[in-house]
């Protein structure tokens, strides 16, 4: 073979290997990439189910409190305090969660849930009961996917294990925030049927 055709195959060799083991490279630098993004990722939804579910809790103590001296119906004072004494179980046992994964949680009320809580404050009797009831159930619905979710793809073990174990507790409260949705409308719309009916 001469000297010309086997240089030009040992260069085309070598550069076949070269590009091939910086392919191999690229490849293995993307996926590193990748994972660790992920991971990012994950402890990121972590953290944020983390505080969003801290906010919750201080919604649900501070809402509970403000049902014992604006509601009228008993069917809602019961609920809410149990939402009291419930979620500052719910909200201790977060915080010991967050504590091992380093997430700093919220002291205060969200923007949003102060705007219901400044809401709810002017309301008195049958209408605190009625608004009060429909924002229970709103709030549990979404929770609850929050918590599924959660206990199903977080990232971290802690937030994981306490999102499982709470979601029993959840679908209480939501069948509990249905019932009691249910009694107060009825209340409501009960002395408008007997008005109609005295009036014939």
């Amino acid at each position: 073979m001469p000297l010309e055709s086997r240089l030009s195959k040992i260069i085309y060799v070598s550069c076949l290997t070269i590009f091939l083991t910086g392919l191999g490279s690229w490849a293995v630098l993307a996926h590193q990439q990748n994972s660790a993004a992920s991971q990012n990722q994950g402890a990121d939804g972590d953290a944020h189910f983390a505080r969003a579910a801290a906010s919750g809790n201080l919604a649900e103590i501070q809402l509970g409190k403000l049902a014992a001296d604006h509601a009228s119906s008993d069917v809602v004072k019961a609920f809410a305090s149990r939402m009291v004494v419930q979620h500052t179980t719910a909200a201790d046992q977060l915080k010991a969660a967050a504590q091992k994964d380093s997430i700093s949680l919220p002291g205060n009320l969200s923007s949003h849930d102060q705007q219901i809580y400044d809401r709810l404050v002017k309301l008195h009797g049958s209408a605190f009961d009625r608004e009060y009831a429909k924002r229970m159930v709103d709030d549990h619905q979404k929770d609850l996917a929050d918590f599924q979710n959660e206990a199903g793809s977080g990232q971290s073990n802690d937030m994981k294990a306490f999102a499982a174990n709470s979601i029993s507790m959840i679908q209480e409260h939501l069948n509990q925030a249905r019932e009691m949705l249910a009694s107060v409308s009825q209340q409501s719309t009960n002395p408008r049927q007997r008005s109609s009916a005295s009036g014939r």
